[in-house]
């Protein structure tokens, strides 16, 4: 393979022979190869907090955070995005996504999307503005349309963050800051949504729920701003009042009923001895945080 290729597109020498491997074997290759992902990203912890604290400051002063990738990274963007609303209730558009190729292209690949740098420039254009923060996310660091998306974001002002797996990339030097996973060769040659893929979504897991416990959306170790959509959430939001709050199942469920579901603000209520209305300005008075409060 040749060495001028990002390392993410070399032959991995510890993997060679794939084909002649028993499938116990096969596997126990695959799975081991995925550990320098939890590597690649603790090397990065540093850069990871500060892209935290500043894309925290940029959506409590009414920014938005935006994702935008090609092919699997774009995929991993969209899948972290579309967790927001449900996991820390927030508006749908706080957190946005934006892939190469549209919303086909995170069912089936687009053929050439990736390249049109053109695309990712315009994708920004109605979208992004100076107070915001984008995040492009490519292995090799070069794909054209996430090169796109990051300088013209850039350029409106927004705060830029490349997400790569190679060093010294396009992507990299078109941010604001990189955070550089190297996790190297993939098992199988090129194939990043293995061991990048992997690390990409180690770090977006990270970077919002680090951003969200910033915001004040979470209580010790707890979703307290989820939306309970389902039967599900709605029994995990009656145990967290129950929990939070020390009242009994019945009361949590009276607590709840008067907040519309909200957590923290039943918790207020039943902390402060206050209604759901005086809850909720005891909470925006504290920007949502809730522990000041019990």
């Amino acid at each position: 393979m040749n060495s001028d290729l990002p390392a993410t597109e070399r032959g991995n020498p510890h993997t060679t022979g794939l084909d002649l491997l028993d499938t116990r074997a096969l596997i126990d290759v695959l799975v081991d190869d995925q550990r320098g992902a939890i590597e690649a990203v603790r090397s990065q912890s540093g850069v990871l907090a500060a892209v935290v604290d500043e894309i925290a400051a940029r959506i409590e002063r009414g920014g938005r955070l935006h994702y935008a990738g090609a092919g699997s990274s774009g995929r991993l963007g969209t899948l972290d995005a579309a967790e927001m609303p449900p996991t820390f209730g927030t508006a749908p558009d706080l957190v946005c996504a934006h892939v190469a190729g549209g919303f086909d292209a995170l069912l089936r690949a687009v053929e050439g999307a990736e390249d049109d740098r053109d695309a990712g420039a315009a994708a920004m254009s109605d979208h992004v503005h100076a107070g915001d923060a984008v995040i492009g996310i490519s292995a090799s660091g070069g794909a054209p349309f996430v090169v796109g998306v990051v300088e013209r974001a850039r350029a409106l002002g927004a705060y830029t963050v490349a997400l790569v797996n190679a060093e010294e990339s396009p992507l990299a030097r078109a941010a604001d800051i990189a955070i550089v996973l190297s996790t190297g060769p993939e098992a199988l040659a090129g194939s990043t949504r293995l061991k990048a893929g992997t690390s990409q979504k180690i770090a977006l897991n990270a970077i919002s729920t680090a951003v969200m416990v910033r915001l004040g959306k979470v209580h010790d170790n707890l979703m307290v701003d989820l939306v309970a959509g389902n039967r599900k959430l709605r029994n995990r939001a009656a145990r967290l009042v129950c929990a939070i709050a020390g009242v009994d199942e019945t009361r949590a469920a009276e607590l709840l009923a008067q907040a519309h579901g909200r957590v923290k603000v039943a918790v207020v209520m039943a902390r402060q001895h206050v209604g759901a209305g005086e809850a909720s300005k005891l909470l925006a008075r504290h920007r949502g945080a809730l522990r000041p409060l019990l």
